[in-house]
């Protein structure tokens, strides 16, 4: 199956390593039950009504003492998050770092990047936003994308805990797949769902706020933990499944 997804990637153009990039996270999606971001988006990617362009490489724009910037620089979002943390990783914050990328979508499953990180030791929140998707519960226009929030936890077991969740009751992702309509695209909750659209309006203007250009962009931090709280946890959970266990 991974042969086939990277001679597809290939045939778009793509590199090799970028194609295994995007091949790894799609695979990783199929295999924790995220169809809506797993094979469909090489589906996706091979019927979208624009060029993409395959050679376009992210870029660190800015610098400073616990902060970056990013530009994706037209390449895709996936490619610019995967940059983004193999930077974390070969030089890790001193304390903490926050980063922001501009012009960077689409993000995926954002619990892959955050688990990349958890898995080397670091603590991750990441959140980025998407075309407005989401209207008040109570009607009206759409106002916020779907708005995914991933927090990752490491752990000195090596089982980090993972935290990914979409602020719509079904993902533009699962639209995509087929899985679900768009009409089906509403903030989740039910009678409750003033408060995921709470959340969901909330990390928009987080991400434009610090991003401050026009498309749509991604923002994490990253940090090193002073202590080592998942292992209790499981404990605690006696075997249940925990959020990112598969």
């Amino acid at each position: 199956m991974s042969e086939q997804v990277l001679e597809r990637l290939a045939r778009l153009g793509f590199s090799e390593a970028d194609a295994r990039t995007l091949a790894d996270h799609f695979l990783d999606a199929e295999a924790r039950g995220k169809k809506g971001h797993g094979l469909s988006r090489v589906d996706w990617l091979e019927t979208l009504p624009v060029d993409i362009d395959p050679a376009a490489r992210p870029q660190k724009v800015a610098e400073g003492p616990g902060y970056e910037r990013w530009d994706g620089n037209g390449a895709l979002g996936y490619l610019t998050l995967a940059a983004i943390v193999d930077a974390q990783l070969e030089s890790p914050p001193p304390e903490a770092r926050l980063v922001v990328a501009q012009r960077c979508f689409p993000t995926g499953m954002l619990g892959h990047w955050a688990r990349r990180l958890a898995a080397r030791g670091l603590v991750a929140i990441v959140t980025a936003t998407s075309p407005p998707r989401l209207a008040p519960p109570e009607g009206g226009p759409k106002l916020a994308g779907t708005n995914p929030l991933a927090i990752a936890i490491p752990a000195s077991d090596g089982q980090p805990i993972v935290a990914d969740a979409s602020m719509g009751a079904v993902t533009y992702g699962d639209v995509i797949a087929g899985l679900a309509s768009e009409e089906e695209l509403v903030p989740f909750g039910g009678e409750h769902a003033h408060k995921a659209f709470a959340i969901a309006v909330g990390l928009q203007l987080v991400v434009d706020a610090l991003v401050g250009k026009p498309g749509y962009g991604a923002v994490l931090l990253v940090a090193r933990p002073e202590a080592d709280p998942v292992p209790a946890l499981r404990a605690r959970a006696g075997g249940l499944r925990l959020p990112g266990d598969r």
